[in-house]
């Protein structure tokens, strides 16, 4: 009984499930947990578990996708649910990439290998399926955004254009940096709309000369130009103004998803990677903004073959190098924060995408695959010299783990003090302020004995604690977020003078926490 190319593709992705799924288990056991993973997790024991009110957190926690996704897998083990939700999900980017790819090259299997080759060995791809991170989802978004894009181009039919903008609304809703994408392509729809004029002139710059000097072109010209502005971008503005609308609804803030600590992860962890790097002893500047694209280029060869590939068509060019432009404003805009692993990967999964549409054009087809073998060798090297050279905590720590074998100590400190908690009497109750101290609260088997800023009775909690509330966890003035609760070590003597006839004594103490016993009334 011979196999079909389908079922040899779909056999090759379930491998590929199971490998990363055995990768992400076997770096759980050594201890490897992200602060975005670790942020799922205490959300999801919140929605499931927790007592009071838990809509807010249903709804706006963000980024709002992937941490849907992560929800689907706590069934199956609440602190596995990220890696289950990566490595299922980098699979299936597989098959879509691979799946694509044997439609358009049907006859030679040299692509196709390639593609194992990269899912199976390529560092970045293996930290994205195995790290509980949700790259996955940002990789499977913007491969089809462009994917639909570029079959705009050949058969210009809208209908790509309308999946495209479906695809750019869910890459928004998996990292909202993502919009600053749309900007580079309002100029770009202008020249998209002159090539599919049907005129006699070739260049950009005289069919736009013929346009505006005929009437009836240049109403086409306009209202064609109007049409796809709508198609595409129409969907992703929706969007946005509706969920902005319901922050600002349950919140009063239209920028609670993405400015709050309690509803996305990275406002204090891009903060706390910065300090630590600019704090160390051999501290490196930043990437200076010229040599971020040269970093690209570096990190993926693979880039110039996709450039070279379309270098005949000015507009498709021009789309295969605005991530460029995109990623040289996220370095300005954001410029205390390094350009993390994520936007490098997108320029790979960009490669292969033009190698599904145009490796077949070449017609030195011999030289054009050593060439490409030799460009996607490279990557190994470059995606594992990135990842252990990184300026962020979490990417380094990962390939550091994978390679030593170490059980990786980053959450030590944490689970002590999770562990202290779920020894304390099952009816007594902690304040805990998540914004900073979700990593213990993730870790604590029961998360209903925990005061949280999500419910309503928080706030007269930390007025009174005395009267609902056992414990206090307080940050020290060690803990580089200190400044971001009220729970810090200036709290308790300001609440000593308020509530002058309780005393509060330290029952735990690390580094950078303090469990606080409210052990009388007087």
């Amino acid at each position: 009984m011979s196999i079909s190319k389908s079922q040899y593709l779909f056999i090759i992705t379930a491998m590929l499930a199971v490998y990363y799924l055995a990768v992400g288990i076997y770096m759980n056991h050594l201890g490897y947990y992200n602060q975005e993973s670790i942020f799922y997790i205490e959300k999801t024991k919140i929605i499931f578990e927790g007592l009071g009110n838990r809509i807010k957190v249903m709804g706006l926690t963000s980024p709002l996708l992937p941490f849907y996704c992560s929800i689907i897998f706590s069934s199956v083990s609440t602190f596995l649910a990220p890696v289950i939700a990566s490595a299922l999900g980098t699979a299936v980017l597989f098959y879509i990439l691979a799946s694509t790819l044997k439609t358009r090259i049907q006859h030679d299997d040299f692509y196709f290998y390639i593609f194992v080759a990269l899912f199976f060995l390529h560092p970045g791809i293996i930290y994205v399926a195995a790290s509980g991170k949700a790259i996955y989802l940002v990789l499977i978004s913007f491969f089809l955004f462009f994917f639909n894009l570029l079959k705009f181009y050949r058969s210009n039919t809208t209908f790509h254009v309308s999946l495209a903008s479906i695809s750019l609304v869910i890459l928004i809703f998996c990292d909202y940096k993502f919009v600053w994408l749309c900007l580079f392509f309002i100029p770009l729809v202008l020249a998209i709309t002159l090539q599919s004029l049907n005129l006699g002139e070739k260049e950009s710059i005289f069919r736009l000369f013929l346009s505006f000097n005929s009437p009836s072109l240049r109403r086409k010209l306009i209202s064609k130009t109007f049409a796809i502005y709508i198609i595409l971008f129409i969907l992703p503005i929706a969007s946005i103004i509706s969920y902005k609308l319901l922050n600002l609804t349950h919140s009063n803030d239209l920028n609670y998803f993405i400015e709050s600590p309690y509803a996305t992860w990275n406002v204090l962890v891009d903060k706390l990677n910065y300090d630590i790097t600019t704090a160390a002893t051999n501290y490196q500047l930043p990437e200076l903004s010229v040599l971020v694209s040269v970093r690209v280029i570096y990190f993926c060869p693979l880039i110039l073959i996709a450039i070279y590939l379309f270098r005949e068509s000015t507009y498709q060019a021009l789309t295969i190098l605005t991530p460029f432009a995109f990623i040289e404003f996220l370095h300005i805009k954001y410029d205390k924060l390094y350009i993390t692993y994520e936007y490098y990967l997108i320029f790979l999964i960009l490669s292969l995408l033009c190698l599904i549409f145009k490796a077949l054009v070449v017609q030195n087809q011999k030289v054009f695959k050593i060439i490409v073998l030799v460009a996607a060798l490279s990557t190994f090297y470059t995606g594992y010299s990135f990842l252990k050279g990184s300026f962020i905590h979490d990417e380094k720590a990962f390939i550091t783990t994978l390679v030593s074998g170490e059980h990786n100590m980053d959450q030590i400190e944490i689970m002590d003090m999770a562990g202290y908690i779920n020894t304390l009497p099952k009816n007594s109750h902690v304040l805990v302020d998540d914004a900073i101290a979700y990593p213990i609260a993730a870790f604590t088997n029961d998360i209903r004995r925990l005061t949280l800023p999500y419910q309503d009775l928080f706030l007269s909690a930390i007025e009174t604690p005395y009267r609902y509330d056992d414990y206090i966890l307080i940050a020290t003035a060690k803990n580089p977020f200190t400044g971001y609760t009220q729970l810090n070590n200036k709290y308790i003597p300001a609440i000593r003078i308020v509530n002058s006839g309780v005393n509060y004594r330290r029952v735990h103490e690390t580094n950078n926490w303090v469990l606080y016993k409210i052990i009388s009334i007087q």
